[in-house]
Parts: structure tokens; sequence; C-alpha cells
């Protein structure tokens, strides 16, 4: 997946049958599914693969617990059944992880025991591990900085973990590896329309160069997440909201907060919100928030009211209470929520179900959905896009599609860092060897060598240090002040490989830095 190459795909072709606006988990989902089943396919991403709320999630690929308490068994069935379908066709991004809910009541244990032993029974054949209920004592011995006063029970359940933008990267990978053109930095800034009012196409500039393309086809797809009302403007007579963002965010902490290999769920907050402290690539991700905000940014900042509550409740549940300064990294994401029928409803109770709008001018526009279920998502637009434009029906393949970089038969080694390339892992190392110099560290911390800043580049089609930093090396989400430090050995090898000048490299650094404050509380950001 090198940008020359997909450059020259796009040249050859001047017919697509299916354009798809947006590089998040749904638009490269269907990428993957679209072009698997053999029609030609490109893909449109304005930024980076993964940029907006596709790199901001969690960490989670699960039923949701949440869901079970509210009732809602058809999402909670499809999301644990492609939960293991994810495991199976990504097994060296998505690892089965441990929880436990800590409770104070006397109550909790019963209740939550209960409640899981059905999640355990809708996951069925694809189940990762059978939920127990845990003594007072079994807690601590297995989350030694629990806060003992009050607590009663635990008890632990399975789900998935996994890293989201290192799987965008995949996705974009086996989509291109089946056919498709899968284009970053690539903005759709126009419609095309017939004389019946119908898409045939889109206009999109290059990002790199500023050139402009009209790319035809028989159907276009809006994957564009919380930026789809953007994209709606370009194709409505009268305007009209689709959907409603609303921010979440996640404090990130040094190991010692949580040590150890499971994670903790804390299933009623304060405000009746979820809690997780999830162990992440060697670090404690806590979250999240879910807060109303008016406009979609394409770089959302935590408010302080956000970074407060999550800090105020890690503290009641954490015997080392964390502060405002052992935050290494916040990060905020924007879901992008169907745009609710009454006024009243609160973010809560919006659906967090998919849905399928299919326009006047035959635009295809997917909206909500969640990571878990972008395959299934994924297998509904292509088909709702063969039965809208009368495309040949070809059958979904991708239930059981290996992704790119996926171990078949093999275990992921998850205490190596290499273990998010799979089997391209071996190719990193073989660099390394041919070209010595790319052994060196990116920081003395972490392991991120430069020959990763190399792969990414030459086959992940990483343009600037955010994609490096952010998407393809996840520094700046674990720690944004060492990323911020090894900015400039980024920029200058992405200059060498690319063959960019003293100006880029200036100018990418300034980018990179005010992108990596946002990472990091008020406080703490560099002026």
């Amino acid at each position: 997946m090198n940008r020359n190459n997909q450059l020259e795909k796009l040249k050859k072709n001047q017919n697509w049958d299916i354009i798809i606006i947006g590089g998040g988990a749904n638009g490269l989902g269907a990428a993957v599914d679209a072009s698997s089943r053999g029609f030609k396919t490109i893909v449109l991403e304005a930024v980076d693969f993964a940029k907006g709320t596709s790199s901001r999630s969690t960490k989670l690929v699960h039923g949701g617990v949440r869901y079970l308490e509210q009732g809602n068994i058809p999402l909670v069935i499809e999301a644990l059944k492609e939960r293991g379908l994810m495991e199976r066709n990504a097994g060296h991004l998505v690892k089965n992880e441990s929880f436990i809910i800590p409770n104070y009541n006397w109550w909790g244990g019963y209740f939550y025991t209960f409640g899981l032993k059905l999640y355990d029974l809708l996951s069925g054949r694809l189940s990762l591990g059978s939920s127990k209920y845990l003594s007072k004592e079994k807690t601590i011995k297995l989350i030694s900085s629990i806060e003992p006063t009050g607590l009663q029970s635990g008890v632990l359940y399975h789900d998935g973990q996994f890293d989201d933008s290192r799987l965008a990267v995949n996705l974009a990978q086996t989509a291109a590896d089946n056919g498709a053109c899968v284009l970053n930095h690539f903005k759709v800034t126009q419609l095309i329309k017939n004389n019946q009012n119908k898409i045939t196409g889109v206009i999109a500039v290059d990002q790199e160069t500023q050139e402009e393309h009209s790319i035809l086809s028989k159907a276009v797809i809006n994957a564009t997440g919380v930026f789809t009302n953007a994209i709606m403007k370009m194709n409505d007579t009268v305007y009209k909201k689709y959907i409603v963002p609303s921010q979440g965010i996640h404090l990130v902490f040094d190991k010692s907060f949580l040590p150890g290999e499971h994670a903790l769920m804390i299933p009623k907050t304060n405000d009746g919100r979820v809690l997780f402290a999830v162990p992440w690539h060697d670090k404690i991700v806590i979250g999240t928030t879910d807060t109303l905000v008016k406009k979609s940014d394409i770089e959302p900042i935590a408010l302080e009211e956000e970074i407060e509550f999550v800090l105020e409740t890690a503290k009641k549940y954490l015997t080392k209470k964390p502060t405002r300064a052992d935050v290494l990294s916040v990060f905020a994401g924007l879901r992008p929520l169907a745009a609710p029928e009454n006024k009243g409803q609160s973010t809560k109770e919006v659906s967090r179900s998919h849905k399928i709008i299919v326009s006047e001018t035959g635009l295809i526009t997917i909206t909500g959905g969640k990571w878990t279920t972008y395959r299934k998502i994924a297998e509904d637009i292509i088909d709702k896009t063969i039965e809208t434009h009368q495309l040949p029906k070809l059958k979904c393949k991708t239930k059981y599609l290996s992704i790119h970089g996926n171990k078949k038969n093999s275990s992921a080694d998850f205490e190596n860092h290499l273990f998010v390339y799979g089997t391209d892992s071996k190719s990193i190392l073989e660099l390394q060897e041919n070209e010595p110099e790319l052994k060196e560290k990116l920081h003395p911390n972490y392991d991120y060598t430069l020959a990763e800043v190399a792969w990414a580049v030459r086959k992940e089609m990483a343009a600037t240090v955010e994609d490096v930093l952010a998407r393809r090396v996840r520094l700046l989400f674990l720690d944004a002040r060492a990323a911020i430090t090894c900015a400039d050995k980024v920029a200058r090898l992405l200059a060498k490989e690319l063959k960019h000048d003293e100006i880029w490299v200036q100018n990418q650094l300034v980018d990179f830095k005010t992108v990596a404050n946002g990472f990091l509380l008020k406080e703490f950001r560099l002026k």
C-alpha cells in the first residue's frame, strides 16, 4: 500500500463501481467488503485513515454490557458474534481481556454475576471465557490497587481489546490487497450529479499536490462519521441534521495505577455512565465521558469538566490516586450518533445501532455504529448499495476473511511491541538488518524504531509526522510529551523518504506541536 501505486490505480480507472467517502471503521470496512466481492472500489479519506473517531475509542471489542442492562438484546447478540469473528480474522490485534467489576454493596455481586452469565450465553461458541463471582479477598488479589474500603465482592468477565487505528491501517491494506484504490489526504469537495439529480461521482482534491480529480462511479457511499452533515449539505437541497456529535474522552496513565493484566469496569458512576480502566500498550487508559457538543471538530479537545469527572471517579476506586500531573496523554473523540427524533433525548438514550439512509440522489449514508460491529455494518452498506444501484448480486465474503497481518493458527506475542504488525513484523526486522541506521529508537523510554517510521511511509501511506506518531506508532496517545520530543527525528526521516525540503520539516514540527498540545492538560502545554 504505497501512495504512488494507489495514484496509478486512480489514473488507470475512469469508471468505478463504488466510491466510499471516509476512511474510518465504516468506510474501510465497506471497502474491504466491496473489493472482496469483486467491485471496483475506491476510498477517499480527507485527512488520514482513522484520523477521527476511529482512532479515539476505548480500545474495546465488546458486546456492550451496558446495552444488555438497557435490554437491547439484538445489539448485544450481533456485537458478541462480531467480537468473536474479529478475534479470528484479526488475531494479531484483538486479544482476550479479563474485566473485573468491583461491588461496594451486598447485592452487586449477585446482580452482575447473573447478568454476565447471560452475556456468556449470548456469545455462544464465540465466547472468550466464563464470567464468575469473586470474593472480596480474591478481587483484591487480582487487582491489588482496588480501593478495599467498603468492597463487598467482584465479578470477572471476558471481552476483547484491540488497537483501533492499527486495525484501520490493516483494513486499508486488506482492501488494497483485494484490488481497491485507497487514498488518504484526498478530500471530496463536490458531488457530481446528472440532469436527473442522481449522483454519478465526486470531485476530490489531492491534499499533497492540490490536484483536482473528477472520479465517476455507479454508487457513492458517505461514511464520514461525525462529518456526515457536511457531505449531506452537498447532497440535499434543504439542510437537515443527520447526526449529533457526542464527545468521549480518555486519560492515559502509567501502568502502576492498575498493575497486572486485568481491566476495571465501573458499571455506574455518579451520573450513570460506565467507566473503564484498561491496560493498553503497557499504559492504562481510563474513560469515557458522554457529552453532547455543538459542532464536529477534526481535533476535539477534552473539556475541563470531563477531565475532572474521569480523575475524580478513578480516585474513588484506586488506592494510588491519579492526579493531573500523572496524565501522560488525554484524547477526545466524537461519536456520530443518529440525530434523535425528539429533542428531549439524552445521548445515553440515542441508539448506538447503525442506520443506513438512501437519499433521492442515490447517495448511501451510514450513521452510528461501533468498531466491534464494523464488519456487519459494512455488509449491510454494500447489500443496500447493490439493491439501490442494481449492481451484480455478489455475496459477502468477509465473515471468514483474514485481515492483513493476521497470523493464522498461531497466537500473537502481545509482549513484543511489534505485535501490531502481525505477519509484517518480520519485514520490519529485515528492514533494520538491511538498513542498520533504522534500528535507532525514536525515544529512549520506548521500543519504537526508525524502521517503523520508514515502514509507515513505504507500506502504510503515512504522509505526516502526525500520521506516524498518532496512528501508525501510537506514541501521541500513550505519552504526548515523548511524542513531541521525537517529532524532529520523525520529520527528518519522512522528508528524506518523501523528498521534502527543510521548510516542509519546520512546518510539520509546528503543525504536530499544535495537535500534540491538545493531548496535554492545559497547564503542561508547550509554548
